[in-house]
């Protein structure tokens, strides 16, 4: 929770020094990014020592908190070269550190007692019980599962005292919290390791007694739409939340500024307007849904026709013909004429026209 005006602290992924200005200058108040090697999206930029070190300069010196994601699994043979690195990151005094590993998160306690630590959603946090039980162990805040619905939320809310922190924009994943091993047994690449092969946005087929079925179109039988909790802002700050995050750090500095000026906008009060939402389904967006803040409705939650961005519905195309398409747009997207034509090199010409009044 913000202790200057009392509203949820909004927390924004970083996965570039870019997407860290994109955070800070379109109103987050915290930031999260991987430690070198050891973070959960092992396809993000590589941060160096130096690079982490002014990173939480940059974020400090203009109020905004850093949370360092160190969010995987450590082995055995690992551990003998993490106290030296864990002092050096340490020193650097970060707002806290996301832990998925207990054995991690006392470590961190032995070297120094007062750094604060997260705990990942990647522990499958999904009750009162276990959120207490990461209370115990030291943590200062749990990262609820994203299963979760605005009931359950606030039911944890009232058995706890620990700080929560909730997802509310960005990709789902079909698996509980992320504990997904497909990944690493279609291809060796562990996902609680940061090499997540998403497994989740391929194709697949449905066979039944062993006859292949194929009265749907679905495919993509695995691929959740994205999460946007706008239209549940409001309900999560009254339940007590006292972080909200915002997952994508493989996303643009776009996606994050677009997404961190909208959510700010609402955070404060401000109606937000056709200019602050169109962003959130161009730049990124399975299709956007409330995820499980609702409950369960799994046929809304995997629409099963497509994996990828998405975009928005301008419209519909009323005619293709001799190299144009004609498309009655389902409201103005620009100042430009009716049938306006934007013609690419080489390519043939792609008209537009408005509808019929």
């Amino acid at each position: 929770m913000d202790s200057r005006n009392c509203l949820p602290e909004l927390l924004l992924p970083v996965g570039t020094r870019e997407m860290l200005e994109a955070a800070v200058n379109n109103g987050a108040d915290a930031v999260y990014f991987g430690v070198p090697h050891w973070n959960a999206r092992g396809r993000t930029e590589d941060f160096s020592f130096e690079d982490v070190r002014d990173m939480i300069r940059y974020a400090r010196i203009r109020g905004v908190r850093t949370f360092l994601a160190m969010n995987v699994l450590v082995f055995e043979r690992e551990l003998q070269e993490l106290p030296e690195f864990l002092e050096k990151l340490i020193s650097l005094e970060p707002g806290a550190f996301i832990i998925q590993d207990i054995g991690l998160a006392r470590l961190i306690r032995a070297i120094c007692p007062n750094q604060e630590i997260h705990a990942s959603t990647q522990m499958t946090l999904a009750s009162a019980e276990s959120v207490n039980a990461v209370k115990s162990i030291g943590f200062n805040r749990a990262v609820l599962a994203r299963e979760l619905s605005l009931k359950e939320i606030a039911s944890i809310k009232a058995a706890t005292d620990l700080e929560l922190e909730v997802f509310i924009h960005g990709a789902l994943c079909v698996s509980y919290s992320g504990q997904c091993l497909t990944s690493e047994n279609f291809g060796g690449r562990s996902a609680n390791r940061g090499q997540c092969a998403q497994s989740c946005r391929l194709p697949y087929r449905i066979f039944v007694d062993g006859k292949e079925y194929r009265e749907t179109d679905a495919q993509y039988l695995f691929s959740p739409h994205d999460l946007c909790a706008l239209p549940k802002l409001k309900e999560l700050e009254e339940i007590g939340v006292d972080s909200l995050k915002v997952e994508g750090r493989l996303k643009s500095p776009e996606y994050v500024a677009a997404v961190s000026r909208a959510y700010r906008k609402a955070l404060n009060g401000t109606s937000l307007d056709a200019k602050d939402m169109e962003p959130l389904e161009v730049l990124f967006s399975r299709g956007l849904t409330t995820g499980f803040l609702e409950g369960d409705n799994h046929q809304e939650l995997v629409n099963g026709t497509f994996s990828n961005h998405h975009g928005m519905v301008l419209g519909q195309v009323v005619k293709a013909d001799r190299g144009q398409v004609i498309v009655g747009l389902d409201s103005a997207i620009s100042d430009a004429g009716e049938n306006a034509t934007y013609p690419r090199p080489g390519m043939a010409s792609c008209s537009k026209t408005h509808p019929s009044v």
